[in-house]
């Protein structure tokens, strides 16, 4: 049988000296230079060879992981009817997010963003009995979301790929053993990966469902902000929900009084008039102790506008992922300035409460609905400084549950380093990572709307519960990208290596160039993935492009051929070993040099 000898001077890899001009992360920089991705569009990547050896192996360990907890795969098509997302409601509640479109007969169609309702339908077409259940079903495929603002390259793509697991249970103590298998598949994969991850409390959002866990690796660069706490509990900060503090006791607290404040429209400007006009005996008054009224626009899926007011603490910002993730599947933007100019009762820069149940602010033309909700740290007695709703006036001594109350809390403030943890283990730390798995126990949300029922033992209808489990093979390559590289280029554990060893030949002499097919056939016939640099390139450009692409071990058939000897060097370590040539494809056997 021939050998096949993987060579650079006919595979199809070119390799870049520059960065891409959009890229910020180093593994976006690296997987483009490298050859291991190619851009096609905003959010758009195509998969080189070199790059889908890789992918293909992250795809493999998943695929392991899954069948070892009894998961049977299959696939799904990615261009799917709109009806069973009428029917979840997911034809609406995805919003903006969603690839619509129509065929030539106009009947509407999604590019999928998740497939929740098919693996529903099918095992309603398939299973009647309790006897069929429990089911895990998986595949993994390209899904589609129409993202706002693409970015990092393989972190936040318009098109990526996906294993989606779901499974079907009798009752909710199956669904109970079945989140557990997958935790713990998911827990193996990666470690099998060779990436560090945090367990955090998350948000169901869009998906539904009564448990959420995703699975994060920290990354300075990441997109979720997380928390852990003491005691090891752990939290996306958008299911962050913080401990409200206790009642106040207000009883000395004096009667409001609405003062001029002219010019002070910012939190600073107006803590510096009050301190000037109006100290407090105890303390200076601080940007926490007024209350500042942030108006935002609000749009349901029924495209209903509404307004809402958020009251939190003047040190604080709304974190506007926090938001989202509570409002979802309704959207809010702030209050434009035509906003505020249609309608004049609210007084921008001097907003105060808005007593509970005032329901609505006239337009010109039409009512506006209006909801007024509070951070959790407003409770009963506490004491603000806040707007009086009129321009150039502010109002003192303003107590909670006495002067003003609120249509409810919404905990969307952001979450800072050293706030109290939940379980009052102590200070919270935040960190940044990317989420590479999220897991659900869905219950009965799709089942339900699409009527999946069995016959329990009894011969009684009943509807079968779920749960969904995502992981991301595409995002877990960029993360190993991220978390294996040095200032020189990637380098890949040797689990998802695209090859185990690359050779150089580092020179043209006919004895190199033979010597180093010689090395190269002989690991190949021993089942050693070898990718041979057999270019006519100077040494120095095939030493940089062997660092860039990473491959585990680097073999140097060079000068030192003529005492007998090649170069053998652990890309991760940068640890050189000189072996004798006939003993080399030995220890790369063996692999005793690394």
């Amino acid at each position: 049988m021939a050998l096949v000898i993987t060579r650079m001077s006919t595979y199809f890899l070119r390799t870049l000296r520059e960065d891409p001009a959009d890229a910020e992360l180093a593994s976006h920089k690296l997987l483009v230079r490298a050859g291991y991705i190619r851009r096609m569009g905003p959010g758009l990547y195509t998969w080189l060879p070199i790059g889908l050896r890789v992918f293909e192996k992250v795809e493999q360990v998943i695929r392991e992981e899954m069948d070892a907890i009894g998961g049977f795969e299959m696939r799904f098509g990615s261009l799917l009817p709109r009806e069973p997302y009428e029917a979840s409601h997911r034809w609406q509640d995805y919003g903006d997010t969603l690839f619509r479109l129509k065929d030539r007969k106009g009947a509407d169609y999604l590019l999928a963003p998740t497939h929740e309702e098919f693996f529903t339908l099918v095992v309603k077409d398939l299973y009647q009995s309790y006897k069929d259940l429990p089911l895990i079903i998986y595949h993994i495929n390209p899904k589609y979301r129409d993202e706002a603002r693409p970015r990092a390259g393989l972190l936040r793509c318009r098109e990526f790929s996906m294993k989606d697991s779901y499974s079907f249970d009798i009752d909710d103590e199956g669904l109970k053993v079945s989140y557990e298998k997958h935790r713990v598949a998911y827990q193996r994969t990666l470690e099998r990966l060779g990436l560090e991850y945090t367990m955090v409390r998350a948000m169901s959002g869009a998906m539904g469902g009564s448990r959420s866990e995703e699975f994060l690796v920290e990354m300075d660069g990441g997109e979720d902000s997380f928390v852990l706490a003491p005691s090891g509990f752990a939290a996306n900060t958008e299911a962050l929900r913080i401990p409200a503090p206790d009642p106040v006791d207000a009883s000395g607290v004096g009667p409001v009084q609405v003062i001029d404040t002219p010019d002070t429209p910012t939190i600073d400007s107006l803590v510096a008039v009050v301190n000037e006009r109006y100290p407090r005996a105890d303390r200076p008054w601080t940007a926490a102790d007024t209350l500042k009224n942030l108006v935002y626009k609000v749009t349901d899926v029924d495209g209903a506008e509404s307004a809402l007011i958020i009251g939190l603490p003047g040190d604080r910002e709304v974190d506007e992922k926090r938001l989202v993730a509570a409002i979802e599947p309704a959207q809010a933007v702030p209050f434009s300035e035509a906003d505020f100019a249609a309608y004049p009762q609210l007084a921008k820069g001097y907003i105060g409460p808005f007593k509970a149940g005032v329901g609505q602010v006239l337009g010109e033309n039409a009512p506006f609905r209006i909801r007024y909700l509070v951070d959790p740290r407003v409770v009963d007695g506490t004491r603000w400084v806040t707007g009086a709703n009129e321009v150039d006036r502010h109002q003192l001594d303003v107590v909670y549950g006495r002067d003003f109350t609120s249509d409810g809390v919404l905990d969307v403030a952001e979450v800072r380093e050293g706030d109290p943890a939940p379980d009052g283990s102590g200070p919270l730390k935040l960190a940044r990572g990317v989420e590479i798995g999220h897991i659900f126990q869905l219950g009965r949300k799709y089942a339900e709307a699409l009527g999946l029922k069995v016959l329990d033992e009894n011969g009684k209808l009943v509807t079968v519960t779920m749960g969904s489990y995502g992981f991301g093979p595409s995002r877990a390559v960029a993360v190993l990208a991220e978390k294996y590289h040095d200032e020189k280029g990637l380098a890949w554990p040797p689990q998802v290596a695209p090859f185990d060893v690359h050779i150089v030949a580092a020179g043209n002499q006919e004895e190199i160039t033979q010597a180093a097919e010689q090395l190269a056939g002989q690991l190949d016939a021993a089942g050693v993935a070898v990718i041979l640099d057999d270019r006519k390139e100077r040494p120095g450009v095939k030493f940089a492009d062997a660092e860039l692409l990473g491959m585990p071990t680097i073999v140097v058939v060079g000068r030192s051929l003529a005492d007998g000897v090649v170069e053998i060097r652990d890309r991760a370590t940068g640890e050189i070993a000189k072996v004798p040539f006939e003993q080399a494809v030995g220890q790369l056997i063996s692999g005793s040099t690394r």
